[in-house]
């Protein structure tokens, strides 16, 4: 395993990646490529999760106050998130979408930073939802967060304008069983590329954590950009530990100039 701790020896080897047109490449984000745009690691201390309680799906289901109690974080998230814009990081991984070798992109980030960058949707996968809207127990009918708020206000839990179904905020809550389509998407991706790319991501947190390992089942190379040691750096060719955003700060450029 080689590791990189250097800076200019971290974008040198992220701009050898966007030379290879050869390569399939699959990439997992985790909450280390939004912190550089301003959005705490909600597990960290002193994250939302530190100091809230988080509201498991049953209680959610099932209890009027316990709905109230997640529409009142998910509102504190959304403040967040609107402030944040997308990093260098995310817009590298929008252009390699756009050169056609990033295949497919994981994410176990619920801010909507990728959409924010422009990235395809139709190669984006995100196996823990999306917690800028709000969609329907019931009947699935989108509906956005802000139209929801005077009703909280007012004490009451948001219906669904459609089919007066609970209106939930589109992330998986804790106790939450995790989209079966999107996680059978995503692991026949891992065993489908030639290099899996994990960025920012503790690699901790399961299913998530196992994608790496099917991909190196499967004969990819794992190259893992990640601040701190995850357990997987072991199965990992290289390991690179420099901010991300600034190891991917010129590779737009770096792209613009070779294609």
């Amino acid at each position: 395993m080689t590791s990189i701790t250097s800076l200019s020896d971290a974008q040198n080897f992220v701009a050898q990646i966007q030379g290879d047109d050869s390569l399939r490449i699959v990439a997992l984000t985790g909450a280390g490529i939004s912190t550089e745009s301003g959005i705490p690691d909600f597990r960290s201390p002193g994250g939302i999760w530190s100091r809230r309680q988080p509201v498991q799906y049953q209680d959610f289901v099932s209890s009027e106050k316990s709905r109230l109690k997640d529409w009142d974080h998910r509102f504190e998230m959304a403040d967040v998130f609107s402030k944040a814009k997308p990093n260098a990081a995310h817009m590298a991984l929008t252009r390699l979408a756009e050169k056609r070798q990033l295949e497919c992109l994981i994410t176990q980030n619920v801010d909507g930073l990728h959409q924010a960058a422009g990235f395809p949707e139709d190669r984006l996968i995100e196996i823990h939802g999306n917690s800028t809207y709000a969609t329907c127990l019931d009947c699935g009918q989108r509906a956005e967060l802000d139209e929801q708020r005077a009703a909280v206000a007012s004490g009451s839990s948001p219906r669904c304008e459609s089919c007066g179904g609970m209106l939930k905020a589109a992330v998986i809550n804790f106790g939450q069983q995790m989209p079966e389509m999107e996680m059978k998407r995503a692991f026949e991706a891992a065993q489908n590329c030639d290099l899996f790319l994990v960025l920012g991501s503790s690699l901790v947190v399961h299913p998530a954590a196992q994608l790496p390992v099917a991909a190196v089942r499967y004969r990819a190379e794992l190259v893992i950009l990640n601040s701190q040691e995850t357990p997987l750096d072991s199965l990992a060719s290289t390991v690179i530990r420099t901010p991300l955003a600034q190891t991917f700060a010129n590779f737009s450029e770096e792209i613009d100039q070779n294609t």
